[in-house]
């Protein structure tokens, strides 16, 4: 259905919906898209190719993030049924599934926190793990399928880690390495090198 009683429709999970708003709450979306700006563009280019852009947007109430698709790509349940195809089209569904935008609540205090949080280091590792796992959690609440689900397993591992204090000491990069012989003089070694020759 495309419109009813002489209303278009439109689907809320796509991006371009325009609510009716008055000039001073217009104003007020303006004024939080000039200060999240700097976040957006960070955002954009830690997730690079898995978003076409980030945007702040005015259809969020409760939620930090949503995941909306371009206005003639494919819904999240019409890109599953798509990927469940056996004889699908590689280069059809490829183009309809690429067409992403991340819409960003500025009410939403996580969204405050990382924008703060981001402002004083952008290269911090804090920053870019809750980027991604923002934009995990959006592809799973917005209704799409993970690529990697181990991969966020094991970031939600490490905010569980977190919040209950537990620091892991980095191991150093030798670990994997075996011992070395100890006690061979150098004779003994130079005479297993001329067995080997």
């Amino acid at each position: 259905m495309k419109d009813y009683d002489d209303k278009k429709l439109k689907s809320v999970t796509k991006e371009g919906l325009d609510l009716d708003e008055t000039e001073d709450e217009k104003k007020k979306q303006e004024e939080l898209k000039a200060k999240f700006e700097p976040l957006c563009k960070l955002m954009k280019d830690i997730l690079g190719d898995k978003v076409e852009k980030v945007v702040i947007g005015a259809r969020i109430d409760e939620s930090p993030c949503v995941l909306v698709t371009s206005e003639y790509g494919w819904s999240a349940n019409m890109e599953r049924i798509m990927k469940a195809q056996a004889l699908r089209d590689s280069s059809t569904s490829n183009y309809m599934v690429s067409k992403k935008t991340l819409e960003l609540n500025a009410k939403h205090q996580i969204v405050e926190e990382l924008r703060k949080k981001a402002d004083v280091d952008q290269s911090d590792k804090t920053v870019k793990d809750l980027v991604w796992l923002m934009y995990e959690t959006s592809i799973l609440t917005s209704g799409f399928s993970l690529d990697e689900p181990q991969n966020f397993a094991s970031r939600i591992h490490r905010m569980i880690k977190l919040g209950l204090s537990i620091f892991e000491e980095d191991k150093a990069e030798d670990d994997d390495l075996p011992p070395l012989d100890e006690g061979i003089p150098s004779t003994e070694g130079a005479n297993r090198m001329e067995d080997v020759d």
